[in-house]
């Protein structure tokens, strides 16, 4: 599968996550991609999710749907 096709999944797992009201909570880089933590509140409960983001497009993608979920909650 060619890098871009991989950027596209990564980018629908992202933005079904944030569609379902996941906010990005932790990020963690390493050589092998970054793994990022979305967390969505239910009262009572917490839910998480983790997606290795392995592509440098989908990191690009996740930093600036984490700067959009900054500024709405500024």
């Amino acid at each position: 599968m060619s890098e871009y096709q991989d950027f596209l999944q990564e980018r629908d797992r992202i933005d079904y996550l944030v569609q379902e009201g996941y906010k990005i909570k932790n990020i963690t880089e390493n050589l092998s991609g970054a793994f990022v933590l979305f967390e969505k509140n239910i009262e009572p409960n917490v839910e998480n999710e983790v997606l290795h983001i392995q592509t440098a497009e989908g990191r690009k993608y996740f930093s600036v749907v984490l700067i959009k979920q900054q500024k709405v909650t500024i």
